[in-house]
């Protein structure tokens, strides 16, 4: 008995050594900036202001209360671009999501179904995006929508048909009530991201029982009914994940926005973390943006919530 509790205490005093380090990083370099930019929403903070008492808080940096989450449905300019750039992030966030899935599960379909070489091929070419610097992507794509010498705009011209003015700073060029801006980062985007749930996917297709599938055959299913009624169904763990993950890159959707449009042309592109960034950088305005901040991790949250609720299972195969 003596010996089992020596070796518990050396088991526990380990799993401290390696846990400490672990939570003294994820506390200075996590949990205290978040509670730090929950406490600055409360106040009219500016760096540029010395302020008075702990950290700099009070003084020239006033406590204001609710002011700055008030002031978010008022008439003021940065109320306007903070609703403008919630709008967008919204709209560019809940495009993403239907066409990301809608061209990720078919296309593992496709692959998982392949030779053993080929899925093998497939599964690299396709990732290889989602490993690339976002800023290479964004300068990638900003030249193939260069308005003259971009490989769109001379695709376009090459069938017999005139490409917009410009695709990227033409406030003037909508499509079915999107921006041409926006539905560009949109591609952009998509093009950097699917590879990661399309990997995510084909995984879970192979864990699919093979009995299951040949259970369905022997009663008759054909291919779209074995869709629907069995691989769809217990693809909905692996779908949790993937929706989960997907809202999250695209509601702080940022370096792409940032390189290739700027948050133009007016505004139309400006995301809720362009805003936030430069609040909080350009124009010092360090409690606005820590209340916008709150406000995308509410949301965030909120829909996070509402997936879980959704696509939660209670069982597994």
């Amino acid at each position: 008995m003596g010996q089992r509790g020596q070796l518990q205490r050396t088991q526990q005093r380990f799993a401290y050594s390696i846990m400490t380090p672990i939570m003294l990083y994820l506390m200075l370099f996590s949990l205290i900036p978040m509670i730090w930019a929950v406490v600055l929403g409360f106040f009219d903070y500016s760096p540029v202001r010395l302020g008075s008492g702990l950290f700099g808080l009070g003084g020239d940096n006033p406590f204001v209360a609710l002011d700055n989450y008030i002031a978010m449905f008022g008439d003021t300019q940065a109320a306007h671009l903070f609703r403008t750039s919630l709008r967008n992030t919204f709209l560019f966030s809940f495009l993403v999501l239907p066409l990301n899935l809608a061209i990720t599960l078919p296309l593992a379909i496709i692959i998982e179904r392949s030779h053993a070489r080929a899925k093998g091929f497939f599964r690299a070419v396709y990732f290889l995006p989602t490993v690339t610097s976002a800023v290479a992507v964004a300068l990638i794509w900003g030249a193939i929508y260069s308005p003259q010498a971009g490989l769109l705009s001379s695709i376009i011209r090459s069938v017999g048909m005139t490409p917009p003015k410009a695709w990227l700073t033409d406030p003037q060029a909508i499509f079915m009530g999107i921006p041409i801006a926006m539905i560009a980062l949109i591609v952009a985007h998509l093009w950097q991201d699917f590879g990661y749930n399309l990997v995510i996917f084909i995984a879970a297709l192979q864990g699919i029982p093979a009995n299951l599938r040949e259970a369905a055959m022997v009663d008759g299913a054909n291919e779209s009914q074995m869709f629907w009624l069995v691989t769809l169904p217990l693809l909905r763990p692996t779908m949790l994940f993937v929706c989960v993950m997907t809202l999250l890159s695209s509601l702080q959707m940022f370096i792409l926005a940032q390189v290739m449009t700027g948050g133009g042309p007016r505004e139309q592109t400006t995301t809720i973390l362009m805003s936030i960034y430069q609040n909080a950088f350009r124009f010092q305005n360090m409690g606005w943006a820590a209340a916008m901040s709150f406000v995308l991790f509410l949301i965030i949250f909120t829909f996070t919530m509402i997936q879980f609720r959704v696509l939660k299972t209670d069982w597994e195969y």
